[in-house]
C-alpha cells in the first residue's frame, strides 16, 4: 500500500507540474460548479424533450438522489473513513507542487467529490440520453474527465482520489440508472 501511495504522489507531482500559469484560469473555471450551470440546464432541457412529463419528473428526482449518493457517499464512506490528506495539506509537498486554487478545500481528499458527482451524472444522464443523442454519454464522460483532471492540475487531489471518485460516481450512476429502468418499465 505504501508503494501505491508513493506512485500516486509521484504521478500527482508529474501531472500537477505540467501546468502553466497561462492555463490556470481555464482549469480554475473548469473546476467551478457554477461554470456548468448552462450544461445542467441543457441536460434538463434534453431530458424534458426526450421523456414524457411523468418520466421527466421521476428522472429529476433520480438525479437528485444520484447527486446525494455521490456527494454524501464520497464524504461519509470515504473521506471521513480513510482520512487521507489532500496533497495541498501535506507540508512536504508544498514546495514541489503548484497550488493554483486559492484555498485548498477540506482536509481530506480521498475520494474526490467532484469526480464522484460528475461521473455519477455522466453515467446516469448520458445513458438516458444516448438513445436519442448518440454522443451524449461520450460527451458527458469527457466532461467528467476534464473536470476531474482539473482537481489534480489545481493541486487539491491525487490521481487515486480522482480514479476512485470516478469509479464510485459511475457505480452510483449505474445503480440509479437501474432504478430508472425498473420504474420506467412499470
Amino acid at each position: 500500500m505504501e508503494q501505491l501511495l508513493r506512485w500516486d504522489t509521484e504521478l500527482f507531482l508529474a501531472l500537477n507540474n505540467l501546468g502553466r500559469e497561462s492555463w490556470d484560469s481555464f482549469w480554475l473555471a473548469l473546476s467551478e460548479t457554477a461554470t456548468w450551470i448552462p450544461l445542467y440546464a441543457l441536460l434538463l432541457f434534453l431530458l424534458f424533450r426526450t421523456l414524457s412529463l411523468k418520466v421527466f419528473g421521476l428522472t429529476v428526482l433520480l438525479i437528485v438522489l444520484n447527486t446525494f449518493l455521490t456527494d454524501q457517499g464520497s464524504v461519509q464512506l470515504f473521506k471521513e473513513q480513510f482520512q487521507r490528506l489532500r496533497p495541498c495539506h501535506v507540508e512536504a509537498l508544498l514546495e514541489k507542487m503548484r497550488l493554483v486554487k486559492e484555498g485548498c478545500g477540506g482536509k481530506f481528499g480521498f475520494v474526490s467529490s467532484h469526480a464522484a458527482n460528475t461521473f455519477g451524472l455522466a453515467v446516469l444522464a448520458g445513458n438516458i440520453l444516448k438513445l436519442k443523442y448518440r454522443f451524449a454519454l461520450v460527451g458527458l464522460l469527457l466532461w467528467a474527465t476534464l473536470v476531474s483532471f482539473s482537481r489534480i492540475y489545481l493541486g487539491v487531489h491525487y490521481p487515486l482520489d480522482i480514479l476512485c471518485g470516478g469509479i464510485f460516481g459511475a457505480l452510483c450512476g449505474g445503480l440509479v440508472l437501474l432504478i430508472f429502468k425498473k420504474i420506467n418499465k412499470a
